[in-house]
């Protein structure tokens, strides 16, 4: 032993044997046996390999040329194919695994052609998917003043960041990949603070600004050129159960769908699937929206009454035993 490694400390057998028995008889939280589970950290590899692809020298490899670009463009591509291939067939695997009609997968040989397949798919699609993020940095460039190059938004906006995961995530998804396109999702909400469900619908020039908050359910539908602030939802009003109150997973549309260039701002929430906001609606902060509006609206609340008083004012009518509010 290297007498510079530090010594392990002693464990109790008891507390093993204790912490075993409670795996076998909580069998939810283990997954033993062969190893068909999709890899948290090679699916983060083919992200930044993607990110490289889509954004080529701002992230990875830097001092790039006319001359050196293609080659180091088949080097990446190389690599997605690798690491794409490798997860979709794990993750098929596991879906058959756990329930033989969640994937289309009865023999290995099957998972291994629909890995290829869907990842060759996907590889040409790559074109495609630069050119819709593309417009997504042009969108979040001219929809805040703050911005001041087509850069910036690309290294420091949470919202181009989500987008361009979705974008990734919602092509495997709508190929009916399993588990993948949540795990691709949820690492880039656990980064960013904003939540879209890789089933969600974005049409084109999609930004989010701020983005802390933002909610986009499975089944909403959103058209071109939308803007959402921090804090917004795109939610549903309930779910289906059944008589003994488990939710129904049938399926059906339960978030809105916006038409094009509808913005929302901050804090509000719009909800149900039956919810439609036509093209060219804004809808004002914090306000709740269950019902469909015709294109060209706006929707907001009532002001609120505002009272003001000076700090003079609020301290001579206080005490000084008494306390003062926080917030004043």
């Amino acid at each position: 032993m290297n007498r510079h490694e530090p010594q392990r400390p002693p464990v109790d057998p008891e507390l093993v044997e204790r912490v075993v028995v409670s795996i076998y008889e909580e069998p939810l939280l283990c997954y033993l046996g062969s190893t068909k589970l999709p890899s948290r950290a090679a699916i983060d590899e083919l992200v930044e390999l993607l990110r490289e692809i889509v954004f080529p020298g701002f992230f990875g490899r830097r001092g790039l040329t006319h001359i050196s670009l293609p080659l180091h463009i088949q080097e990446l591509l190389s690599g997605v194919a690798i690491r794409a291939e490798e997860q979709i067939r794990s993750c098929l695997r596991y879906a058959q695994d756990i329930d033989e009609q969640v994937a289309d997968c009865p023999e290995s040989a099957e998972c291994d052609r629909l890995a290829r397949e869907t990842t060759r798919a996907f590889l040409q699609h790559v074109p495609e998917l630069r050119e819709m993020i593309a417009s997504d940095v042009r969108a979040a460039y001219d929809g805040d003043p703050a911005a001041h190059h087509h850069d910036e938004t690309i290294f420091c906006y949470p919202g181009v960041e989500a987008i361009f995961t979705h974008r990734i995530a919602h092509y495997l998804y709508e190929r009916d990949v399993p588990l993948l396109p949540r795990l691709i999702q949820e690492a880039s909400h656990s980064r960013t603070g904003i939540d879209i469900h890789p089933g969600a619908q974005i049409g084109r020039s999609f930004f989010i600004d701020h983005g802390g908050g933002v909610v986009v359910g499975e089944t909403a539908v959103i058209g071109e050129g939308c803007r959402l602030y921090q804090g917004v939802t795109l939610g549903a009003k309930s779910f289906a159960k059944d008589e003994k109150g488990v939710l129904l997973r049938t399926g059906e549309k339960r978030h809105p769908t916006l038409g094009d260039r509808v913005t929302i701002y901050a804090g509000a929430v719009v909800l149900g699937g039956d919810t439609h906001i036509g093209d060219d609606c804004v809808i004002a902060g914090s306000v709740f929206v269950t019902r469909s509006v015709p294109e060209g609206h706006v929707v907001r609340q009532k002001s609120p009454e505002l009272v003001l008083r000076s700090n003079t004012e609020i301290m001579g009518s206080v005490s000084q035993d008494d306390e003062i509010p926080a917030g004043g």
